[in-house]
């Protein structure tokens, strides 16, 4: 097994961890914030995806599903077009709103594109730096294992949220 089909596997689990935590639950309950101030769950799959989204579409040098293919439009948040979610503050947060559906779709889209890349992708690409702003400069390898961490740690609270969802 190659480091991409380690990559392309973990990537894989993240999708179906996504479709598995919001199947069948209604608007409400995925925008339900525990305790009043949390992630809601809406949010943190809209986030993991569009981090995913942005990071790799930076990658492969191209742009991003979430504008190239109309999913800003079709989510239509109160937020610019190139946010991520990286900062939100509680208001920001509650407006992420979308449908299971909605969420499912675009994050298909995002792991199709995410299979693309890393389909194309040879061994001899994983070391190559992609940002030197940081000590040690971080390599095209680093970058996506960081983008999988990231995105099974929200599904994670995402999980962990539905399962403290109200009863009914």
């Amino acid at each position: 097994m190659s480091a991409t089909d380690v990559l392309l596997d973990g990537f894989d689990r993240v999708r179906q961890a996504v479709e598995e935590i919001v199947d069948g639950l209604s608007a409400d309950q995925l925008t339900h914030r525990v305790d009043g101030t949390a992630n809601s769950i809406a949010w943190l799959v809209w986030h993991l995806t569009r981090v995913q989204d942005d990071h790799v579409a930076d990658l492969a040098g191209t742009g991003q599903a979430w504008t190239d293919e109309g999913w800003a439009d079709r989510f239509a948040l109160p937020l610019p077009a190139g946010d991520t979610g990286y900062g939100h503050d509680s208001e920001q947060v509650s407006a992420v709103a979308a449908t299971a559906d909605l969420l499912v779709a675009y994050h298909r889209a995002v792991h199709e594109r995410t299979k693309a890349y890393l389909g194309d992708l040879k061994a001899t690409d994983l070391p190559d730096v992609v940002d030197d702003a940081w000590d040690p400069p971080v390599t095209r390898a680093v970058r996506l294992v960081s983008v999988l961490e990231d995105d099974l740690q929200h599904a994670g609270q995402a999980a962990f949220a539905r399962g403290l969802l109200p009863e009914g």
